[in-house]
């Protein structure tokens, strides 16, 4: 049979794959109302979606470069912070993505079915 060490390794790729395409959509879907760097980190973590400064950032960077978020700087109670939410084209995407995701879990339940 398959050695131990290599399910394992097989099962931590496949989980690093998971994660690297559902993070635009776990992000998207947490900025339906305007957020700022730190909060929606929490807000993913909370979600159990933790993601690293590292990739958060980047990320909503490139989304607000593509044309999907606005950014707006902020003063409030402590330092200026730049706050992100979905625009127009944002929702769009938001609501396509979700609909494939849907679409992708029901199939996959009913192959994962056992009769």
């Amino acid at each position: 049979g398959v050695p131990v060490e290599e399910i394992r390794r097989q099962v931590v790729a496949f989980d690093r794959e998971r994660r690297r395409g559902v993070v635009v959509l776990a992000t998207l879907s947490q900025l339906r109302g305007a957020r700022y760097g730190y909060e929606l980190r929490q807000a993913l973590a909370d979600h159990g979606m933790p993601i690293e400064e590292g990739t958060l950032y980047p990320l909503l960077r490139r989304l607000e470069t593509q044309g999907l978020l606005k950014s707006e700087w902020k003063i409030e109670d402590g330092p200026p912070r730049r706050y992100y939410a979905l625009n127009g084209d944002g929702r769009k995407l938001l609501k396509r993505l979700t609909d494939a995701w849907r679409g992708l879990n029901g199939a996959m339940d009913r192959l994962l079915q056992e009769d």
